[in-house]
């Protein structure tokens, strides 16, 4: 297969990728002679729950959106997976059904390796297979992480956080400010941190009175990212 067609700035995502870029050089092309480009637009469908596994994927442009649908019918989102982030491994290693629905979340391009490639690499590099335990032992700190700071911080403090992350991933400087680039709602934000849309806006409106962010309506706007550390801190 030949080697994918990304732009310039797609495969700098992909090579630049915390996972990625520490794999030996022999690995990464092998990945990439593998993978074939899959472009999506805003709430394209990616994944099903309960459906067979068929890809693994990771992601060059825009986000994907982890979801899934509550007892109520709600659809509650769990996560957002950003530029340089590769996931799907886990149903193919168990042969399980997907665990969750998985859609574009914006214009977004997909580096996707098919399963018997999948295989196939793990079986001729066996570099891969301690590289995605690495990968799936950094998702379970990440996951105590979340937990912990459900049960012992204010939701004050976790939405600083979460605000500090999303700016890291999907920032954009514009002089002193750094526009979030991900178009997320209130209710999104709410849905991340187990809250309810109301208190998030509370929350929000008190991180701009002390000149922490400033709201737009799909936008936020970090404007002291000093300040939102000492309310995650606090």
């Amino acid at each position: 297969m030949n080697t994918p067609v990304l732009t310039i700035e797609e495969r700098q995502n992909i090579e630049s990728g915390a996972w990625f870029s520490k794999l030996s050089q022999p690995l990464r092309h092998a990945i990439l002679s593998r993978a074939y480009v899959r472009r999506l637009s805003d709430g394209g469908p990616l994944a099903s729950r309960g459906t067979p596994a068929e890809e693994w994927c990771g992601v060059a442009r825009g986000a994907v959106r982890v979801s899934l649908v509550s007892l109520s019918g709600k659809q509650v989102t769990l996560t957002y997976c950003e530029p340089g982030v590769w996931f799907g491994d886990i149903a193919l290693f168990d042969g399980l059904p997907r665990t969750h629905d998985a859609d574009a979340q914006g214009e977004t391009t997909l580096l996707c390796v098919r399963k018997a490639d999948f295989k196939e690499l793990l079986s001729q590099h066996s570099e891969l297979y301690d590289a995605l335990l690495r990968l799936n032992c950094r998702r379970l700190r990440l996951m105590f992480n979340q937990f912990e700071d459900l049960n012992t911080k204010p939701l004050s403090a976790r939405l600083a956080k979460q605000i500090i992350m999303l700016a890291k991933s999907y920032g954009i400087e514009q002089g002193e400010e750094i526009r979030i680039g991900l178009q997320l709602a209130q209710e999104d934000l709410a849905q991340l941190l187990g809250a309810s849309r109301q208190r998030v806006n509370q929350e929000l409106k008190g991180f701009e009175r002390e000149g922490a962010v400033r709201v737009e309506p799909t936008r936020l706007v970090v404007l002291s990212r000093d300040k939102l550390l000492d309310i995650a801190e606090g």
